[in-house]
């Protein structure tokens, strides 16, 4: 297996210490943010503290020439009960029985947890599908934070309860805005209906936030103070905004402006200074990391099938954890490769940097092999229409 040298290793300490700083410290504003409810305060107070653990478990694997990223987001499913304008899932073309296994799915997440990752994101297509899988998860890692990132329109009453009783389970719901915005993305009524899940999402005291897709169109809304506390007032405690990524052909002009990324940055933090509610930004502020974060320098992304890949965004891979394991496949040779020029992983238009370096990218996964992987592994899994990109948007 390839072995990072102790030079970067070292260089690289200081984004991964303010990553983990960060991880903390959003953790430790949920605690609070949760102090009266006994029932959320203390699986919370729990997971902060792993949190503690599991980042001295990462710096002694790193020591040891493995770099673990606190995060993982796992797309567990493609299938989904929604076609929305512009989904990227729609466009890896990979069909329910390439998913991975419950048990495979199980297995991974315990080699996660061993390894010292803090939070495991699931995402889709619609990761409700796998509610069971999910819950099984949750319960078999308490410790672990597990947000969950969903149309939300799978969650009726019984559903709304099952989450309850998982505390270290967070839905994130997605809105696109208000409700002109999201029924025009994801269906006539979408909006309301979401309302009505939040209402029962609070109703039984579950700690949830929404996820919205920030665009250079929808930027001034978004992040208005009048669309915050109308969320706020659904019962969200956390807002993630996800910054557009063009997969798409066309929708260059979609992506955020420099100026809208630096703003997006202070507009959170002074959220978060004077709001009850967690505001987090992503792929977040990448000048502070040296870099983006993918590739396992802050997250790795997990697909359908278990393609162990750089980004949602990026769906490249030469290792495919139904044949490796997760150790070895965080040592893979695209990855590292990938670590190797953290300054390519630097853009500065405002987009993607995978993305504006996906010739490079392409190239490397052409050239890298993983000798237990899977074969063809190594080739773009969301390339619908043959030209090497794949189509559709984050989350």
């Amino acid at each position: 297996m390839a072995r990072e040298s102790a030079a970067p290793m070292e260089e690289g300490n200081r984004y991964r210490e303010t990553f983990d700083a960060a991880i903390g410290d959003i953790l430790g504003q949920a605690v609070r943010i949760v102090a009266a409810e006994p029932a959320l305060l203390i699986p919370g107070t729990a997971i902060l503290r792993h949190q503690r653990k599991a980042a001295s478990v990462r710096r002694r694997h790193e020591e040891e020439g493995l770099l673990v990223p606190p995060v993982v987001i796992a797309s567990i499913t493609s299938r989904c009960n929604l076609a929305c304008a512009g989904c990227y899932m729609h466009g890896r073309g990979e069909r329910p029985d390439a998913e991975m296994s419950p048990a495979v799915l199980a297995w991974v997440a315990d080699q996660a947890a061993d390894l010292g990752v803090s939070v495991i994101v699931l995402a889709g297509g619609e990761p409700l599908v796998r509610l069971e899988e999910i819950v099984g998860l949750a319960r078999a890692h308490p410790r672990i934070l597990f947000p969950v990132f969903t149309n939300g329109l799978l969650i009726d009453d019984a559903v709304a309860g099952t989450i309850a009783g998982c505390r270290n389970l967070v839905p994130v719901v997605s809105f696109e805005g208000l409700r002109e915005e999201t029924d025009r993305r994801r269906g006539s009524g979408v909006y309301d209906r979401l309302l009505g899940v939040c209402s029962r999402l609070k109703g039984r005291g579950v700690f949830f936030g929404c996820s919205v897709t920030t665009t250079r169109e929808n930027f001034d809304r978004v992040t208005s103070e009048a669309f915050v506390r109308q969320m706020l007032e659904t019962g969200a405690r956390v807002f993630t905004f996800v910054e557009y990524v063009p997969m798409a052909p066309g929708t260059g002009d979609l992506v955020l402006t420099r100026d809208q990324k630096t703003t997006l940055q202070a507009v959170l933090a002074d959220y978060s200074r004077t709001l009850p509610a967690l505001f987090v930004g992503f792929p977040g502020d990448e000048d502070a990391y040296g870099g983006c974060l993918a590739a396992g320098r802050g997250f790795v992304h997990v697909s359908p099938s278990g393609d162990l890949e750089p980004c949602p965004a990026a769906p490249y891979s030469d290792a495919n954890l139904t044949a490796v394991p997760l150790r070895d496949a965080l040592q893979s040779r695209l990855l590292g490769r990938l670590r190797e020029t953290p300054e390519l992983l630097t853009e500065s238009s405002g987009g993607c940097a995978l993305r504006a370096n996906r010739v490079w990218v392409e190239e490397l996964a052409s050239r890298e092999a993983f000798p237990a992987g899977r074969a063809g592994g190594c080739v773009a899994s969301g390339d619908a229409d043959g030209d090497g990109v794949a189509e559709g948007t984050l989350f």
